[in-house]
């Protein structure tokens, strides 16, 4: 038997940058580091119900990449690595962002940023052709490194500091992004390291530990879910860009020669997922590179629809044997496979070879955000009834319940007649399967409202007929409807509702 409210009046619309981040404060799910001394810059802690969203999000990437493929397998590298690692893999020597000074702010800028940022003002404009061109330009310059003539594009468009408003800029130069350290005990017996700048690099020094320890045979993939560090100058946009932040990486070795189809295969099957996951598809769109690195064959961003404009939430990229072939020269260590299948042209085994790579690479915090803005949601809704009807703004997180923070929130309708012992039973029964919660306080629609803002699927209520019958109301965020059930059908009708296969099914 359902009991359903009455319908929104009007709408639901998406909330605006400036809600989400003060949103993700009060109920805690994102917080400035160190806030009590005014914080760091561009650093963000996760908090009770933050960490719980975003470890949801992080197993289901995790579960769909290794538990779905018979041929991919994790992997926890370490932070720190040998610094032999980092020259290897061209970081050292060419990891860098174009950085430009507003000599009036004293301000320092991405010169690559201001420039995405002006073609997107084009395209917002309707001027598509002239945005593309922009952006072609900027990337042949970076590409050939004149940055006098990235220099001379910003002045060109006429971009200006936001803070100054004026375009009297520095020359562009190259910053390198990584945070070194010191390892050792006596600092001058220390040897300098760096915090790694991604995490792809532990994967590829252990390929053939991996691949001979877990019996895999190519075509196959390591994962990676793990953090990684960059120095970046222009961090903003709340947790988008970040100077910690974690990263969910696969890397695919593949046959020389077939790294195209398994390029386009992880393209669609890494759109998809984000479909699934509840990201809209006209909110989602392919950006293939303009710029593309020395080593890669092609590469393609997924990017979604932020309130801030379209942005990178995933890489896709085709490596070649770049990153294995340079662990090979620096390390001396042969990084070969042997292929025993045959080559139908020569009829005889494929034999050693270095694999080719193509990776997926998802930003976890990112993802985090872009969930977070499509999940909040505003909708005029109508209460009451006659001289009582009234109209007002309800505010709730419309996440999937598989990632929800908190699945069930159990409440007794009044702190009396032996409900909120009741309650408790309830709560007992199921806190072994999912994450729930008991409140007491406050008026029922006040509770309601409070798990609305934080996600939760489903409220239960014990009342006086729950004493006579042991039936609940369960109450459906999305919705407002309520249903009677009896309390032995609980656990399965939220096990149903929150398991994983409802997401990987629809893969």
């Amino acid at each position: 038997m359902s009991n359903a409210p009455k319908p929104a009046a009007a709408a639901t619309t998406e909330g605006t940058l400036a809600n989400i981040v003060s949103h993700a404060k009060e109920y805690g799910f994102v917080f400035q580091s160190s806030e009590i001394y005014d914080g760091l810059g561009a650093v963000y802690d996760y908090g009770p119900n933050g960490v719980e969203l975003k470890n949801n999000l992080k197993q289901l990437w995790w579960k769909a990449m290794t538990q779905l493929h018979q041929n991919v397998v994790g992997l926890d590298a370490a932070i720190f690595m040998h610094p032999l690692t980092w020259k290897a893999s061209g970081h050292v020597d060419g990891f860098s962002d174009p950085m430009i000074d507003n000599l009036d702010s004293k301000k320092r800028y991405r010169a690559d940023v201001l420039l995405e940022d002006r073609a997107a003002e084009h395209e917002k404009n309707g001027e598509l052709a002239r945005a593309e061109t922009l952006l072609a330009e900027m990337g042949r310059l970076l590409t050939s490194e004149d940055l006098a003539g990235v220099r001379q594009l910003i002045i060109d468009e006429q971009i200006v500091c936001p803070i100054s408003k004026t375009g009297n800029w520095t020359e562009v130069r190259q910053f390198n992004l990584m945070f070194s350290t010191q390892v050792g005990a006596v600092a001058e017996d220390s040897s300098l390291i760096y915090l790694r700048p991604e995490t792809a690099q532990g994967i590829f020094v252990n390929f053939l530990n991996v691949q001979k320890s877990a019996r895999q045979k190519v075509p196959f993939g390591i994962a990676q879910i793990g953090k990684a560090f960059r120095n970046e100058i222009v961090a903003r946009q709340f947790i988008f860009r970040m100077r910690e932040f974690e990263q969910m990486e696969l890397q695919f070795f593949v046959r020389p020669g077939t790294e195209g189809e398994w390029y386009e295969h992880w393209k669609t099957m890494r759109r998809r997922w984000h479909e699934v996951m509840g990201l809209p598809a006209d909110k989602l769109r392919f950006h293939d590179h303009d710029k593309l690195a020395h080593y890669a064959k092609a590469a393609v961003d997924i990017e979604y629809e932020f309130p801030f404009g379209f942005k990178e939430i995933e890489g896709i990229h085709s490596r070649g044997d770049f990153d294995l072939t340079q662990h090979q020269t620096l390390s001396k260590k042969k990084q070969q496979y042997f292929d025993a299948d045959i080559d139908p042209e020569t009829g005889k085994a494929y034999g050693n070879y270095v694999p080719f790579v193509v990776e997926t690479s998802a930003g976890a915090d990112r993802l985090f955000l872009a969930t977070l803005c499509q999940a909040y949601q505003e909708e005029t809704i109508t209460e009451g009834e006659g001289d009582k009807e009234q109209t007002k703004t309800r505010t709730f997180l419309k996440l999937h319940p598989a990632v929800a923070p908190v699945k069930a929130a159990i409440f007794p309708l009044v702190k009396k007649d032996g409900m909120p012992e009741k309650a408790t039973e309830i709560f007992n029964a199921l806190r072994h399967d999912f994450r729930v919660i008991m409140e007491e306080r406050d008026a029922i629609g006040k509770r309601y409202t409070r798990q609305d803002l934080i996600g939760t699927p489903f409220c239960i209520v014990v009342d006086g007929q729950t004493l006579e019958d042991d039936t609940v109301t369960v109450r459906h965020r999305d919705s407002r409807e309520q249903t009677r059930m009896p309390i032995a059908e609980l656990r399965a009708y939220i096990g149903e509702a929150v398991s994983f296969s409802r997401i990987f099914e629809r893969l």
